[in-house]
């Protein structure tokens, strides 16, 4: 135990010392820094100052050029020619060709560069609200008349609970559970990205300097495995609890604003401590695991170092695959019985389970199905790849990945024969 502590604290030193942890832990709080600032002091600013207007319709155009914007203005051309000169010589950043009949605006933007959607949509609403008015003025309608015409229909979606025979809403559990659980679906596709290098880097890297022989002359492979992979883990479990204190620290310091207190006015205690959150937690934390098991083992197959990023491609992909699926398919839609069959499936399930939770799709007892088959697995994949560590540790195939994994699996059922 005593030499398993030794490597755990050299591991987690060396890499909590290191300037690449520190930006991990820095990069979250720099980009939210640069996102509050954007919004604070230039949530205005807007490169387009100018839109010309060419049209077979006078009136109208004047009338748009009156229209008030917080982003840019209107100016009346007389003439295609006349726009796109001034569009040439950047007088005008773009100019709107306005056509109108008696049924029918249209309007199509001319730019040297992309304005952007929501200058787009900004647009397409004006002129849908033109011909709104437009069709109104033919069929006589007055303003309140076309209010009551597009006004939309009201639709409200509710998840319920039944207790004791009785129906209760179980909207506000579900949506706070719904966040946390894309939350944790991010929060653990950024880990794995994150650790799966750094893991499989720690074990190749003394592998490749050809000083394992020293190594394990004082102590055994399997010691020197698990202490790589606690140490590595204990990295990402400080990680974790620098962003809870952070959390904690924040929410005193902001607490007060409007924007704080509204989504606190809508959690409760029992969605945040409640059974869904925890397993969806746990689902977090066994995957982050899982993943980082399966990158050691990738890492122990190289030869080389440098050869380190080419091994842990199939972990990278296999993570991308769940991400995908549960933050794309079971956003949209989580009854799809690809979610349903992956939410069971080992590598993706840390995944998919989580949308099912949260969207109410899944029992708690499928829950726990899940989650036992996925701790199940990650402790034979564990062991088995300690085993395959001993026996590969010394092995240095020129052969690729593939090659030093059957000759690892070879090396090893030798030495269980013997």
């Amino acid at each position: 135990m005593s030499k398993l502590g030794i490597i755990v604290k050299d591991v987690y030193k060396k890499n909590v010392k290191s300037t690449a942890f520190a930006i991990m832990i820095l990069a979250p709080f720099f980009v939210m820094g640069i996102f509050y600032l954007s919004q604070h002091f230039f949530g205005d600013a807007n490169e387009i100052n100018q839109i010309g207007i060419v049209s077979n319709h006078p009136a109208a155009a004047e009338q748009l050029a009156k229209t008030e914007n917080k982003d840019y203005t209107f100016k009346v051309v007389a003439s295609d020619k006349k726009a796109q000169d001034q569009l040439e010589d950047k007088k005008i950043d773009a100019y709107l060709d306005l056509k109108l009949d008696e049924h029918q605006v249209s309007g199509k933007l001319y730019s040297k560069a992309s304005l952007g959607t929501s200058t787009e949509m900004a647009l397409q609403q004006i002129l849908s609200s033109m011909q709104t008015t437009l069709r109104a003025s033919s069929l006589n309608l007055t303003t309140t008349q076309v209010q009551e015409v597009m006004e939309p229909a009201k639709f409200e979606a509710a998840k319920v609970s039944f207790e004791n025979g009785k129906m209760e809403s179980d909207g506000g559990n579900s949506d706070t559970q719904y966040v946390f659980s894309f939350l944790t679906t991010i929060i653990m596709f950024v880990f794995i990205m994150s650790y799966s290098s750094i893991i499989a880097q720690e074990i190749a890297s003394e592998k490749g300097t050809r000083i394992m022989e020293v190594l394990l002359s004082s102590m055994k492979a399997k010691t020197h495995y698990y202490g790589k992979l606690l140490g590595v883990l204990l990295v990402a479990l400080t990680q974790l609890l620098i962003y809870g204190i952070a959390l904690v620290i924040g929410y005193r310091q902001f607490k007060d604003l409007p924007m704080v207190k509204g989504m606190i006015e809508n959690v409760s205690l029992k969605s945040i401590f409640g059974s869904n959150i925890l397993m969806i937690v746990g689902f977090m934390l066994v995957g982050i695991f899982l993943y980082t098991v399966l990158s050691a083992l990738c890492g122990s197959l190289v030869s080389k170092p440098e050869d380190t990023a080419k091994a842990i491609q199939p972990v990278m992909y296999l993570s991308m695959i769940g991400y995908m699926l549960g933050l794309i398919l079971g956003s949209s839609d989580p009854t799809n019985v690809i979610i349903k069959v992956t939410s069971y499936i080992p590598f993706l399930s840390s995944y998919s389970m989580p949308i099912r939770l949260a969207s109410g799709t899944a029992a708690m007892s499928g829950a726990f199905i899940s989650l036992g088959i996925l701790v199940i697995f990650t402790g034979l994949l564990t062991v088995f790849s300690a085993q395959l560590y001993k026996s590969n540790v010394l092995v240095y195939s020129e052969g690729g990945t593939l090659s030093a994994l059957k000759q690892s699996i070879a090396i090893m059922r030798n030495n269980r024969q013997k």
